[in-house]
């Protein structure tokens, strides 16, 4: 493969896995290797994953794979680059219109996603397949956070009074949460604006790819929902015009769906504070997400 690189640049934008925009010599346009460091069945995961939605749902072409690496180097896979930017990019750059016609978009392919269904909620691996439950019992949700909350190197981060108003919160919801534990949706799991890239077509703004599948679950959509809006403002009107692009295509939202998206997604900070491995400089932001959803008001970190 080296023989045939022309030109590489590493993309920032990945979490667990390394990226690499390459220029081939024998192939028309840029490709992107994505190697799987972290958990090689991964690899084959995301391959199901893409092989499932590529008919219904924007992912990028798969143009080849080597699930077992070769020759020294862990799995990989070798995806056609998609031209476009992320949703991430397009919101900074401050076009109302463009941010609207996007955002809606996004709300329609969440939408899309969730029409995929599995037998049982849980975690999916390769096939694509559920193989266990999130966490085994009821009130999964709330109990997974107390575990959270338990753990020695949150408890180091998180002041003691808001560990007991998380506590609280979550299990306040518990009877709306329960209600969503039956979902069997494919959910993404990092459904972010930089894992959206969208595109300008014939003067309307659409979505070009939905990248990194690799923590899609079988859960309830409002999962994804949260991680989406996870840093939006109440006064901005983007929810508005993704959540109208998601009911439009078929999701459901219930009452006060936005802050019960809002408790869902507290497990993602409330994990993430768990890490024994975790950058000084993430820390308060992480905290900051955790206060301001007890608090039910914008965070401050964008």
């Amino acid at each position: 493969m080296a023989r045939g690189v022309m030109a590489s640049e590493p993309l920032a934008d990945g979490l667990c896995n390394s990226n690499f925009k390459l220029l081939l010599d024998r192939a028309p346009g840029a490709v992107v290797v994505r190697f799987y460091e972290h958990d090689v069945a991964l690899c084959q995961k995301e391959l199901d994953l893409i092989q499932l939605v590529r008919g219904s749902v924007p992912v990028a072409e798969v143009l080849h794979t080597e699930v077992r690496g070769c020759e020294g180097l862990p799995p990989f896979v070798i995806l056609r680059w998609v031209e476009g930017i992320t949703f991430r990019e397009l919101k900074r750059g401050g076009d109302r219109e463009a941010i609207a016609q996007a955002a809606y978009a996004i709300g329609e392919t969440l939408a899309a996603i969730g029409r995929f269904t599995f037998p049982m909620p849980g975690w999916i691996v390769p096939g694509p397949a559920v193989a266990a439950p999130l966490l085994e019992g009821a009130d999964a949700m709330p109990r997974f956070v107390d575990l959270c909350l338990a753990a020695e190197s949150l408890r180091r981060r998180l002041p003691a009074g808001l560990c007991d108003s998380t506590h609280a919160a979550m299990w306040q919801w518990a009877s709306p949460l329960a209600s969503l534990e039956p979902e069997v949706r494919l959910v993404h799991g990092d459904f972010s604006k930089r894992n959206t890239l969208v595109r300008c077509d014939s003067g309307r703004w659409m979505v070009a790819a939905v990248l990194d599948w690799e923590f899609a679950v079988s859960v309830s959509p409002l999962a994804d929902v949260g991680n989406f809006l996870r840093y939006e403002r109440t006064a901005r009107p983007l929810a508005a015009h993704f959540s109208a692009g998601f009911r439009e295509a078929g999701g459901e939202l219930p009452e006060d769906w936005r802050r019960l998206a809002r408790t869902i997604d507290l497990v993602a900070p409330c994990e993430s504070l768990t890490r024994d491995q975790l950058p000084d400089d993430i820390t308060p932001e992480l905290v900051e997400l955790v206060r301001a959803t007890i608090e039910d008001r914008d965070p401050e970190f964008e």
